[in-house]
């Protein structure tokens, strides 16, 4: 196969697909590898260093798109202002797309659509299932321990006090309080780093496994009280609550949330949109000053006014809505990455090309454009197709 990797034109976005060590795999595994000049710079990977691992460095976007059978990314296609065209437009019929997709989300859908249209063979990564033989592909559970940690320092960053108990001359400051909404990967990483910061920190899951984790790491559990027949899918997911349920968590997040310094939001639905959990009547409750980092973003976000892609101040609260969290740590985010897309391709590899094993449980949760037809269940009910 001949595999490229293009350099992320996302703002902001220093994560590559593939990193030297990768790239001498994938050189070793019979496969061409293209990338393009300056791919790495952002996570301190020189070309150089892709030169000497094997790699044939390509000045010209265009020409990768045009060579490559199989494109590893890191965030989905978008318009490339250098080219004046968007990244499908290079791609081609029969093309295999490897990358965070999130098709389910509305932002994506005319670029999802785009895809079909094209004929490219979409493959998400954030619909790789959290299951044993999967762990090294979970691209979604590396990508989401650096947004926990992350996400947190940038609260810390945003708010206009202490986050500890300070002792001064003049008194006593106290400590901030802080909750985080879905304490899974990223909402466990989060609530780590809020308790080494010195937060109160606070945790609500629908999930009671997931709120005994939260506890057992010092947070204070507020508990929905949610049957577990209703909070859990098949794996340890969450599952989308009905309508009732989920107007109670709400009713009794208000009366929480306006006790908060720092609300973290990372509630998902693997394959859907996000739930909406913090109104903006709520939003409206908090203290000014407050907070809320929404990584739940690219499936819609668990806020309802949560800017997408931006960090706005709205009824006095700092939102935050940045969509690339880890590509803020691009060295350490990129290593775990570029290992799980490698892991991924190795998986999905059958002499010397790409094999799709429709009833496998991996390709089946991964696959979003087939035969220029969105085959996503998440994606084609969001769509409502």
């Amino acid at each position: 196969m001949v595999i490229g990797i293009p350099k992320e034109i996302m703002h902001d976005e220093g994560r590559v697909s593939a990193i030297p060590e990768t790239v001498k795999k994938l050189v070793a595994d019979g496969n061409t590898v293209l990338v393009e000049k300056g791919a790495g710079l952002g996570s301190f990977f020189p070309d150089a260093d892709y030169a000497a691992a094997g790699a044939e460095l390509v000045d010209d976007v265009a020409d990768l798109y045009k060579r490559s059978d199989l494109i590893l990314k890191v965030k989905e296609p978008l318009y490339n202002e250098a080219k004046k065209c968007h990244e499908i437009d290079m791609m081609h019929k029969g093309q295999y797309l490897i990358t965070f997709i999130h098709p389910a989300s509305p932002v994506n859908h005319e670029m999802v659509k785009m895809m079909a249209k094209k004929g490219v063979i979409g493959l998400t990564l954030d619909g790789v299932p959290r299951i044993s033989r999967a762990q090294n592909m979970d691209a979604l559970t590396s990508m989401s321990t650096c947004a926990g940690y992350k996400g947190i320092l940038m609260a810390a960053s945003d708010l206009p006090k202490f986050m500890p108990q300070i002792f001064c001359a003049v008194g006593m400051i106290k400590p901030v309080n802080a909750l985080i909404i879905g304490v899974g990967v990223a909402g466990l990483q989060a609530l780590a780093t809020a308790k080494r910061l010195g937060a109160v920190t606070y945790a609500m899951d629908i999930r009671p496994a997931a709120l005994e984790q939260a506890t057992s790491l010092g947070a204070k559990p507020i508990d929905p009280g949610v049957p577990a027949e209703l909070a859990m899918a098949p794996g340890g997911y969450a599952q989308r609550l009905p309508d009732e349920w989920l107007e109670k968590e709400r009713q009794l997040l208000a009366e929480k949330i306006k006790d908060m310094d720092i609300v973290f939001c990372s509630a998902l639905i693997p394959g859907k949109l996000a739930p909406v959990i913090v109104t903006e009547e709520m939003v409206k409750s908090m203290k000014p000053g407050s907070v809320i980092v929404d990584i739940a973003i690219d499936q819609g976000g668990n806020c309802e006014i949560t800017p997408a892609g931006t960090r706005e101040v709205k009824h006095g609260v700092v939102l935050e809505g940045i969509k690339n969290i880890p590509g803020m740590l691009p060295t350490s985010s990129t290593w775990m990455f570029a290992h799980n897309i490698y892991n991924l391709t190795k998986f999905l590899s059958k002499n010397g090309k790409i094999e799709l094993d429709f009833n496998d449980e991996i390709v089946k949760s991964i696959l979003v454009t087939w035969d220029g037809e969105i085959v996503h269940a998440g994606a084609r009910e969001a769509m409502g197709l």
